[in-house]
Formats: C-alpha cells, sequence, structure tokens
C-alpha cells in the first residue's frame, strides 16, 4: 500500500494572488479520505499539485506507490476519442508510453508502401514494446472494466467514442480502470459526477474496501458520510487557502468546525483582552511615571512589555466562512403549474400522464439514460423529440437550470458584463448580487473559465434574477460546496413558486415532498418516498 503527504505547499495564480499557502496534511496507507472546501477555494489545483500536473511555488509533496489520477472532466460531448484512448490515458505511464508508440506505428504502416520494411519493423518492435510494458495484461483488464460499465467486452468496446457514452458510463469505466489496477494511490476528482444512484453505492462500497490509498474531491454529503475516514477542509483566507484535518469523519465535520471557529474567536478575544489591559496599564504608569521618578523604570517596563506583545502579533485570523444568500422569490401561477396528457418522450418514455401544481417540490429520480433531462428539457421548451401534449399553467415562467452548464449564449462574457447588460440596474447591484453569491472574485472572468461549483452558483443567481416562477432544475447540487448545496435547499424552501428537480443527491432529495420514478422500463411511476433502485420501485407504490 502507498502514502502521500504534502508538507508547506504554496501555490500563486498567475495575477500573484495566493490561492495556496502552507498546506500541509498526510493521507496514510489504505486510507480513503475526502477533499472538501468552498468552490474555487483551490482543490483541484491542490490535487494537481499533488498530481504533478503543476508545480508548487513552496512545498514538497511525498508519496510511495504508483499514482493513478481521475480528473473532474473525463470527456464531454466533444470528444472524439475511443474507450481504449480513455483507458490509456489513465494507465500506468509505461502503458501510456508503449500505447503511444503502438499508435505512431500502425499510423506509419498505414500510410506507408506494403513493402516499406522499416515500417514493418517499428510496427513490431512497438508490438514487443507493449506486451513487455504489459500491455497485454492491460487489456484483460479493460475487458473487465467495460463488462462492468458498458456490459460489452473491450473488444467490442474499444473503438467506440467516449462522446457516445453518458457522463455515469464515462465516470465508471475510469473508475473500474483504477480501482481494478496496480496503482496504489488513487486521486479521485469528483468521482461521483454523474453516476446514478446504484453507482454512487458502489464507489461508497469500493472506497471503503479497497486497500489502496485515495485522496478524493466530493460535494456528496452521502457519498462523504458513507465513504470519508476522514476530512481535509480547504479554508480560504486572504493569504491564501490552507487545510484543516478533521480526523473524525463527515458526522461530526460540521460541529468540529464550528468549534474550531469558535476557538478562534475565543483565542481573538482573549488576546484583545490582554492588549486592553496592558495598554491602561502603561497609562496608569505613564501617569505614576509622572508624578514620581520612581515609577519611571516601571513605565518602561510597562512599555516594553507591550510593544513585545503586539510585536508577537494576534492569533491566526480564522478562514473566512461563506455567506451565500439565494433569495429565489417566485410568484404566484394558475393551480396546475405542468399538465401531461399522452406524453411520450421517443424512444425513452412510454406515453403518461401527469399533473404538477402550484408550489410542489418534485424530485424526478431514475437511473442514467431514462429521459429525466429530456423531460425537463422539453418543459424548457427546448426542441425534444415527443408525442402527446403538455401545457404549462397560466403565469408559470419556467427557469431552467442546466446539468452541463451547456450555455453557448453565455460564452465569451464576463459575469459582470451579462449581469450589468441583461439583468442589474448598474455596477453596484450587479456587484451587490454577485457579492451575496460568493462571485464577487470572479466578476471579471469569463462564464465559461469558472469552476464547476461557481458557474453552478451563477445559473442559479441567473434564475433568481429572471423572475421565474417554476424552477427546473438538472442536478443543482452535482458541482455545488457543501454551503452552497444547503444555501440552495434554504433558497428553495423560501421559493414561492413550484420546483421540478431532477437528481441522484440523496441528500438534497429529502428535502422534497414528492418523487417520480422514470424507470429503465419506459414507464413513470410515483412513489411516497425516494427510491434508487429499480426493483424497490415497485414495492414502494
Amino acid at each position: 500500500m502507498g502514502h502521500l503527504e504534502a508538507a508547506h505547499l504554496d501555490y500563486y495564480l498567475p495575477d500573484g494572488r495566493a490561492l495556496l499557502a502552507d498546506v500541509s496534511f498526510r493521507v496514510g496507507e489504505g486510507a480513503s479520505v475526502a477533499l472538501v472546501g468552498p468552490n474555487g477555494a483551490g482543490k483541484t489545483t491542490l490535487v494537481r499539485l499533488i498530481a504533478g500536473e503543476l508545480r508548487p511555488d513552496a512545498g514538497t509533496v511525498t508519496m510511495s506507490g504508483g499514482l493513478g489520477v481521475m480528473p473532474q472532466f473525463v470527456g464531454s460531448v466533444r470528444d472524439g476519442r475511443t474507450v481504449r484512448d480513455l483507458l490509456v490515458s489513465v494507465a500506468q505511464p509505461r502503458i501510456r508510453a508503449a500505447a503511444e508508440a503502438v499508435d505512431a506505428a500502425e499510423l506509419r504502416v498505414m500510410e506507408a508502401d506494403s513493402d516499406d520494411e522499416a515500417a514493418q519493423l517499428q510496427y513490431a518492435q512497438a508490438l514487443a514494446d507493449w506486451a513487455e510494458a504489459q500491455g497485454y495484461e492491460a487489456e484483460t483488464l479493460w475487458d473487465m472494466c467495460t463488462m462492468a460499465a458498458l456490459g460489452i467486452p473491450y473488444e467490442r468496446a474499444q473503438w467506440r467514442q467516449v462522446n457516445t457514452l453518458s457522463g455515469g458510463e464515462q465516470k465508471r469505466l475510469v473508475l473500474e480502470s483504477l480501482l481494478r489496477g496496480n496503482d496504489e494511490v488513487l486521486l479521485l476528482d469528483e468521482p461521483d459526477n454523474y453516476l446514478d444512484v446504484p453507482g454512487k453505492r458502489w464507489l461508497e462500497e469500493r472506497l471503503r474496501s479497497t486497500r489502496k490509498t485515495v485522496l478524493f474531491i466530493s460535494h456528496d454529503r452521502e457519498l462523504l458520510d458513507r465513504a470519508a475516514d476522514k476530512i481535509v477542509s480547504v479554508e480560504p483566507s486572504p493569504a491564501g487557502s490552507d487545510v484543516w484535518v478533521h480526523g473524525g469523519g463527515f458526522a461530526t465535520y460540521h460541529e468540529a468546525r464550528q468549534e474550531r471557529f469558535a476557538r478562534f474567536e475565543e483565542l481573538r478575544r482573549r488576546w484583545d483582552e490582554k492588549r486592553a489591559q496592558l495598554k491602561k496599564l502603561v497609562l496608569d504608569m505613564q501617569q505614576y511615571a509622572a508624578r514620581s521618578d520612581e515609577m519611571a523604570s516601571r513605565y518602561q517596563a510597562a512599555k516594553t512589555r507591550l510593544r513585545k506583545f503586539e510585536e508577537a502579533g494576534p492569533p491566526p485570523e480564522p478562514p473566512r466562512k461563506q455567506r451565500l444568500t439565494m433569495r429565489l422569490r417566485g410568484g404566484r401561477t394558475g393551480v396546475r403549474a405542468v399538465t401531461c396528457e399522452n406524453l411520450e418522450l421517443t424512444g425513452l418514455m412510454r406515453p403518461f400522464g401527469l399533473e404538477v401544481f402550484y408550489g410542489e417540490r418534485v424530485a424526478v429520480l431514475g437511473s442514467n439514460g431514462s429521459g429525466k433531462s429530456h423531460f425537463l428539457r422539453l418543459l424548457a421548451g427546448e426542441p425534444v423529440a415527443h408525442t402527446g401534449s403538455w401545457k404549462l399553467g397560466a403565469r408559470v415562467v419556467p427557469g431552467y437550470f442546466a446539468q452541463t452548464h451547456a450555455h453557448p449564449e453565455l460564452e465569451g462574457r464576463t459575469l459582470l458584463d451579462i449581469l450589468w447588460t441583461e439583468h442589474a440596474r448598474d455596477r453596484g447591484a450587479a456587484m451587490s448580487a454577485l457579492r451575496r453569491y460568493e462571485l464577487t472574485g470572479q466578476a471579471e472572468q469569463r462564464f465559461e473559465r469558472l469552476s464547476g461549483g461557481q458557474q453552478a452558483r451563477f445559473q442559479i443567481l441567473l434564475l433568481e434574477l429572471a423572475g421565474t416562477t417554476a424552477l427546473l432544475l438538472d442536478e443543482p447540487t452535482d458541482n455545488l460546496d457543501l454551503e452552497s448545496a444547503e444555501a440552495l435547499q434554504e433558497g428553495l424552501e423560501a421559493y414561492e413558486g413550484t420546483v421540478i428537480a431532477v437528481t441522484h443527491d440523496r441528500w438534497f432529495a429529502r428535502s422534497f415532498d414528492r418523487f417520480l420514478v422514470f424507470g429503465a422500463d419506459g414507464r413513470l411511476r410515483e412513489v411516497p418516498e425516494p427510491v434508487w433502485e429499480e426493483g424497490r420501485v415497485a414495492r414502494a407504490r
């Protein structure tokens, strides 16, 4: 088994601002440790520093055992790679190098004349190197991975394009490869995103049972509660984020963090009281010294004591708490917010009828690929193949939150420009809105340059400002940090309108009062409580 240790890491952004300052922590052999913290605090950058993709400005990273890394985004709709390319990208360095050599040799053979002896020799050597690097053993492993994640053997799956897989299938495939592979230390950046609940439960079980050493970033409160041995919390401050390690797991994390803040405040209160006492002593001694030369030495001693106390400085400043305020207002609509009659999502869902009433909180559940996102997109007015009819009620103004954060109309524009030109009366109002969402530091950044969590928060802000009366939310908590997810739940509780949300977030789903399950058999079912496995749907009815 391996371990990893970060010691006194500093990292500065290109503009000179400190992102990480004096970060130190250790992940022991066989531990599964969660890395949490606000969006934009530096979690992904910290993982990239540990992985060696970035160089720290100070400090060191040490580890034992091979390192496997899962990036936050493993594929995209524009990804032209194949399944084989994806698996190679997360394989050990010797496998990656041998695969690149085989690809180059094959390309040369295809481009060369059939009697090009040099090309044939290069290809033969590349295959020999592939065997020596244990490439064929890797293909045996990948066969198990594609069977587990996709249900088909590697021989059939290897040339399939990544962009034909769902986000959950991409994540599961990479996780299968890393968790089954030989690397003893794993860095997983939001491995649960896009996984459905059975997939999340599979991941929890694997993290609990693996003998590998794992550091993973996650915002899924249920996953953190079930799978993390301890929590490394990235804590922002003006001097750069540092970390605080909580060894008691997620169940006691919030209470321990509040106690930590209270200790900071108590230390500062005591320091301020002591400083006030010393200053009063100096003033008293000054008055005594003015009346008696014998008190002059005591006056100087008091001044020296105060000076040394102030030079030592106050206790460390506490990490800055996030102060998110989501003012989702809504508005009164007709009694029926959504009505569907004999609605069929072509190729996905059989015909169904549905009525959603004003003020309801409806959670849409089901496995990946069952049609949940298509249903929300249809209600949002996007072109989705269907038959039957659907309509929104009187005064229903839908606001759509896209799971993929795909907003071409926002790309290339800064947050301040978007708000100032479309939603806010002036720059001050725009900055005030960004401040409530902890986005003032990103005001001049383009939308596509934000972290996933910052994009999610900005999307919610736009919904707030748009005057929506019905929220259509597709996995809104996927990239939100813990405090942002809690702020969203509070905002939805105060929202005077209808909420329909697709979610695999078990913690978030508990705050809803109505549950629709899109089944793998194409049928829509309503259940009295959140149900995540197909076999339990019928029993819950």
